[in-house]
């Protein structure tokens, strides 16, 4: 491998990497809310990458449907809630969150699909229609279990999964599908190469892990969702409700999901499960972090990202085999020092006992 090699191996690990931060922080923040490792994520990226594309190639997305279906679902469950509760005068306000706001970016995109539009056009009305996705299947799928343990959670989200799967098979079909790049410039440093889209990957990373910093440090909202995250009892005693916090945790991830899909879109081709792998090597990188620290999950997200670059070079047909064996000594390490701060919280109580 020379130098030259390395730089690029670096470059395109760097570039992937950054799409992996993303898709780790929103693992690590629906966690750290809901205790849910929300497997559909990859799922919600890949819908968000083939909507950009199908208006670019003026069709009907196939979200449209997906979307209206979820809402229809969701809405159904809470108003069956509401009447087994006696609360009906609730019902219209249910109707509005779970039926008339989902229904309207899908009105939106079935307006614009077929018509030329203006990339950033199509851009915001992929962003409108991915956001309502996870909060809907979070009110259908966890919401009623939402005291359940961690383990019934995930195997719900796996249900989930494969349910999204099936039903973007139906709306998306099996065709794989490419964006236009939302810049083709080309920069030269030194003997490399750099796109700017990959320029625009990794600034996007960056921009929002800020924003998302600032809006835990410097809202009410963030405020209340890290509130929930280090204690939900005392969370819900001081008067936020964790079902609220839950649904904005969903609507965040959402928003990263569809902000990674629109990036990665130009890069490479998508199918409508191929969104599944993306959301498992980020998950190796939230595990880097415990699925509690958001500078780890970035720093292993990156990690994943270099590691599955080299890889391929290496092998091409067993770069996933690389990356999902790094999870081995990454468990390893963690039941180490896990083990570890068990034991010192053991001796710190029989030392308070003692006293």
């Amino acid at each position: 491998m020379t130098p030259e090699i390395a730089l690029l191996l670096a470059q395109d690990g760097i570039s992937t990497g950054a799409i992996y931060v993303l898709v780790a922080l929103g693992i690590v923040l629906i966690f750290l809310v809901t205790r849910v490792i929300f497997v559909p994520f990859g799922d919600v990226v890949g819908y968000s990458a083939l909507t950009v594309a199908a208006l670019q190639l003026r069709q009907m997305p196939g979200t449209v449907w997906l979307v209206l279906t979820l809402a229809a679902i969701a809405t159904v469950m809470e108003a069956y809630g509401l009447a087994r509760r006696g609360e009906m005068h609730r019902v219209p306000k249910a109707l509005l969150l779970y039926a008339v706001l989902p229904s309207i970016p899908a009105a939106l995109v079935w307006l614009a699909a077929g018509r030329d539009l203006p990339m950033w056009v199509g851009i915001a009305l992929t962003l409108a229609i991915v956001m309502p996705i996870s909060p809907l299947l979070y009110r259908i799928a966890f919401r009623p279990l939402a005291d359940a343990s961690v383990l019934v959670l995930l195997i719900i989200a796996v249900a989930v999964h494969f349910a999204m799967s099936g039903l973007a098979l139906l709306y998306f079909g099996p065709e794989g599908f490419r964006s236009e790049p939302i810049t083709r410039a080309l920069f030269e440093l030194g003997p490399i190469t750099i796109s700017g889209q990959s320029i625009l990957i990794v600034a996007g990373s960056v921009i929002f892990s800020l924003l998302l910093f600032l809006f835990f440090e410097r809202t009410f909202t963030g405020k209340a969702l890290r509130a929930t995250a280090v204690n939900r009892i005392g969370a819900r005693l001081v008067g936020i409700l964790p079902s609220t916090t839950g649904a904005t945790a969903f609507l965040l991830a959402s928003a990263l999901a569809g902000i990674c899909g629109i990036l990665i879109g130009p890069v490479t081709t998508l199918y409508y499960d191929s969104g599944f792998l993306i959301g498992l090597k980020a998950f190796v990188g939230a595990i880097i972090g415990g699925l509690v620290s958001y500078p780890a999950a970035a720093a292993g997200a990156i990690f994943v990202g270099l590691l599955e670059s080299y890889a391929a070079f290496w092998d091409s047909a067993l770069k996933e085999v690389f990356v999902f064996s790094a999870l081995i000594p990454i468990l390893i390490w963690q039941s180490f020092t896990s083990a570890s701060g068990i034991e010192e919280e053991i001796e710190e109580e029989e030392r308070e006992g003692e006293a």
